[in-house]
C-alpha cells in the first residue's frame, strides 16, 4: 500500500489496513472486498479502493479498473453464493447520490423481486432534441 493514499480518519482505510475489523472477501494491489455489515440484501459487498479517493472523481484510473474488475469477481461469487434475482452494481458519489462514506467504493447488491429497493426508475421518453443538445455539451468536455 505505498504510494497509495490514505486518511487515517476513514473506517474504510482503517478496514484495508486492518485497523479495523471486516468480513473480508477477497483483495489485490488495488482493491479490497468486503461483505456489508449494514446490508441490503443477504450477500450484500463492497469493493473499496485500497487508496483513499473520496470518490469516482478523485479515484486514479488504475483504482477504477481495479475496483470493477474485483466487483466482477465478487459478483460472479455473490450471485452463485445466495439466491437472487439479478445483480446490481451501485456506486454513488456525493451526498445528493446517497454516498455514505466518502472513500471511492462499489456495492455488489444481490437483488430479489419484490424487494422494493429504491434503485430503479419508470422508463419515460425524453426529449430527443434535448437529449442531443446535452451529449454535444457532455462530448465537448472529454
Amino acid at each position: 500500500m505505498a504510494g497509495l493514499p490514505h486518511d487515517g480518519g476513514c473506517i474504510f482505510c482503517k478496514i484495508v489496513r486492518g485497523e479495523a475489523p471486516s468480513f473480508k472477501l477477497y483483495e489485490d494491489d488495488l482493491s479490497f472486498a468486503i461483505m456489508d455489515i449494514n446490508p441490503f440484501n443477504h450477500g450484500h459487498a463492497l469493493v473499496l479502493s485500497k487508496g483513499h479517493f473520496p470518490n469516482l472523481f478523485e479515484a486514479s484510473d488504475e483504482s477504477v479498473a481495479a475496483v470493477a474488475r474485483t466487483a466482477r469477481k465478487i459478483a460472479v461469487a455473490v450471485a452463485d453464493a445466495v439466491t437472487n434475482d439479478g445483480i446490481n452494481i451501485v456506486q454513488a458519489n456525493g451526498p445528493g447520490a446517497a454516498q455514505s462514506v466518502p472513500h471511492y467504493h462499489v456495492h455488489v447488491l444481490p437483488r430479489r423481486l419484490g424487494d422494493n429497493a429504491k434503485l430503479n426508475w419508470s422508463l419515460a421518453p425524453g426529449d430527443h432534441e434535448a437529449i442531443a443538445r446535452q451529449a454535444a455539451d457532455i462530448r465537448a468536455r472529454l
